[in-house]
């Protein structure tokens, strides 16, 4: 009778060490074997009180995209997109990032597509990978299948923390534009286009989220500029997302003629036959990020984001009880 091993179990040991030596040829700042450490004090000069900012998220049901269609390479940018660009709704500076990778088998040639992806984000926003981890669950996923999870942390002065308590009635709204359907509303996306309906518009339906970092923080260091809030455009859209950032007795109008939609959106509204409504609670619609500045400051605030991302004028704030009014 044979030995049992971990091996026979479903769960090479081996493998996982070999990614994980792969992985640790990147991290940055690492002191032991059992977690990693950041050196972030010349980042807190000039704050008289610094604060960290943490944010964990994942990429949902567009992974079980991804694994449908082979593509590994773009995912690992919506894990870190989907955490910095919280981050920064806080006016916060994403310092640094850590993985987790649960795999049903390991696969090396999959695994380093999906952490191409990760290393290219955190590059484009100046964060450092400090550690991770990658559990082969046989029992838990098909050999095949993977889920990814990310955890981020950043740094703001309190002082300068964006949190819209300072928006008043008159202020605007500025929409950066994103790339598609960036990370949400992807059960819906698998239920209305199909597997068919999803081979087709594969370019559409895995282009990757937008990185925010770059754009907020340069808008952020101009002083000139008042910026009142910062929201993320993601699960519940324009109708509890971006209204998050509104004080009591505040709502938002937003004009939807006022930015180039998507074709894939209106794909997704005839197929689905769903509701506008239903639209712009689901998906961002081709706003990625909004930005509520003053008055005075449009014009440089525009100057700025467009160097990065499209962006435009999409609505005001009003004093109004309803917290969203699409026009």
């Amino acid at each position: 009778m044979s030995k049992t091993t971990y091996k026979s179990a479903g769960v090479s040991i081996d493998k996982g060490e070999k990614f994980a030596r792969q992985i640790s040829l990147d991290v940055k700042n690492a002191v032991s074997a059992f977690g990693g450490g950041f050196e972030f004090g010349k980042f807190t000069k000039g704050m008289k009180n610094p604060v960290l900012v943490s944010s964990a998220d994942g990429v949902g049901t567009k992974l079980l995209i991804a694994q449908k269609l082979g593509i590994h390479n773009t995912v690992g940018i919506d894990l870190v997109a989907m955490n910095v660009n919280d981050i920064i709704c806080f006016g916060a500076r994403p310092l640094f990032f850590l993985d987790y990778i649960g795999v049903g088998k390991v696969d090396l040639k999959i695994l380093s597509q999906v952490m191409s992806g990760i290393k290219k984000a955190l590059k484009e926003c100046d964060c450092a990978l400090v550690g991770g981890e990658t559990a082969e669950m046989p029992d838990m996923y098909k050999p095949s299948e993977y889920d990814l999870a990310g955890f981020c942390v950043g740094i703001l002065d309190k002082s300068k923390a964006i949190d819209g308590r300072k928006i008043k009635e008159g202020d605007i709204v500025l929409g950066i534009s994103s790339s598609g359907i960036h990370s949400n509303g992807y059960s819906l996306v698998r239920k209305v286009l199909g597997d068919s309906g999803i081979k087709k518009y594969a370019k559409e339906v895995m282009a990757p989220t937008r990185l925010y970092v770059r754009p907020v923080l340069s808008l952020l260091a101009d002083k000139k500029i008042k910026v009142k809030a910062v929201a993320h455009v993601t699960g519940g859209a324009f109708y509890t997302k971006i209204t998050k950032v509104l004080p009591g007795g505040f709502g938002m109008r937003i004009n939807k003629n006022s930015w180039d939609i998507p074709d894939i959106f209106e794909v997704i509204k005839n197929k689905g036959n769903i509701s506008e409504k239903e639209m712009y609670k689901v998906f961002n619609m081709g706003i990625g990020m909004t930005v509520v500045v003053d008055k005075a400051s449009v014009k440089a605030a525009l100057s700025i984001l467009n160097k990065f991302f499209p962006t435009s004028i999409i609505g005001s704030i009003e004093k109004n009880s309803n917290k969203m009014t699409l026009v």
